[in-house]
């Protein structure tokens, strides 16, 4: 473990703060953790970084705490809930469970047959679960050398996303495979993407009641409905997951996160939440009223990873070459800056609990609605034309 850093500032077009000592290669994930202002970087230089975010007013300081080192790139990451520890994966095969409160040195606890994409900590389960391009998705308990069971999947895992007890998969080939966690060891749906091209990312609902689906074609899916449950042996136990709506947007892929990990009593983080994509433009939305509630100016290069803090008062964003044309068009030297963009209220806030209604340059107007009723579902397919670009 070593320290790193040295002060530096770079004008953007939204004003954000820059991060002290970006990566020297491309950001793959950023995560935030869920009980303090430390910000966890993963990255094409096999490197994974810690800052400290320091909030006051509206002036932002980034102090770096720490990195560790992977054998090859490192695609994702995950902290633990108490915010304690950080699990990073990549394409050495393996996960690194890193102490980095505690001080501690990175050890090895799962292992793939191929890189790892996608992984999350279910503090439910007291299990971390990950998923590879070798087609598997597997729970490791950290006390066990072995993963505790290896779920087969159609296709390699591109996305994950859990709020217990929902967990989605996407997978190639556009599948999109539902969990009920309270019986992790098989699938409970399995569905093909409304999206026409290759899932880039996933977001559950904080309430557990829907989730939000990517792809690289700029469009997001907003699959919503209803729970059903039926007392199994004295238990309650979640059966049924029904009625869907897709929106589209004008990014060629899009990424996601909600405004807070968990529901607060604050209703300015119900249900807020941003996409930002390869055409290096973010913006905030509220998922319930369809509202745009900002738009930002777009940066020079793809923003391929994001993440709100614990409270969603700061939404950090890298910016860099997302590896979309591969290795060929690399320019060397070129930065890879990540940025802090604190929120204000104004995009925290639901459209009914204040906020007024957006301009109309920043409303999304539908032109198209179709229904589509099946037995177990209702279907929405919404297209939007955006007025803004």
């Amino acid at each position: 473990m070593a320290t790193f850093g040295a002060t530096t500032t770079n004008a953007n077009p939204n004003r954000s703060t820059e991060v002290v000592s970006p990566p020297s290669d491309s950001v793959s994930s950023l995560c935030f953790s869920p009980k303090a202002n430390f910000l966890v970087a993963t990255s094409w230089d096999n490197q994974v970084r810690c800052w400290e975010v320091q909030k006051s007013g509206t002036t932002v300081i980034t102090v770096p705490k720490a990195s560790i080192s992977h054998d090859q790139p490192v695609l994702c990451s995950a902290w633990k809930d108490d915010g304690t520890t950080v699990f990073s994966g990549g394409c050495d095969k393996q996960v690194k469970m890193w102490p980095l409160l505690s001080g501690g040195q990175p050890v090895t606890v799962a292992m793939h047959d191929a890189p790892v994409k996608e992984l999350a900590w279910i503090p439910e389960m007291n299990l971390l679960v990950t998923g590879s391009w070798d087609k598997t998705l597997r729970y490791w308990d950290l006390r066990q050398q072995n993963p505790t069971w290896v779920q087969q999947l159609p296709e390699r895992c591109y996305a994950l996303t859990v709020r217990h007890p929902l967990m989605v998969v996407g997978t190639a080939d556009r599948n999109l495979i539902v969990f009920n966690l309270q019986n992790p060891q098989s699938e409970f749906k399995r569905v093909v993407s409304p999206l026409k091209y290759q899932t880039r990312c996933l977001a559950a609902f904080p309430d557990q009641q829907g989730f939000l689906v990517g792809s690289i074609e700029g469009r997001v899916g907003l699959k919503e409905g209803r729970r059903k449950f039926e007392v199994v042996g004295g238990i309650k136990v979640f059966t049924t997951y029904v009625s869907c709506m897709f929106a589209s947007t004008a990014k060629r892929y899009l990424l996601f996160d909600f405004s807070g990990k968990e529901y607060h009593t604050e209703p300015f983080v119900h249900h807020t939440f941003a996409t930002a994509g390869s055409d290096g433009a973010f913006n905030f939305w509220d998922k319930d009223s369809k509202q745009r509630l900002k738009a930002m100016l777009r940066c020079s290069q793809p923003i391929p990873c994001s993440s709100f803090n614990n409270d969603g008062s700061i939404f950090a964003y890298s910016v860099c070459y997302d590896w979309s044309k591969g290795a060929k068009i690399i320019i060397h030297q070129q930065q890879n800056p990540i940025f802090t963009y604190i929120c204000h209220r104004r995009q925290r806030s639901k459209a009914s609990h204040g906020l007024e209604r957006p301009a109309e340059s920043e409303a999304f107007y539908p032109f198209r609605l179709e229904f589509e009723l099946n037995a177990d579902e209702i279907v929405l397919d919404i297209d939007y034309k955006d007025h803004y670009h």
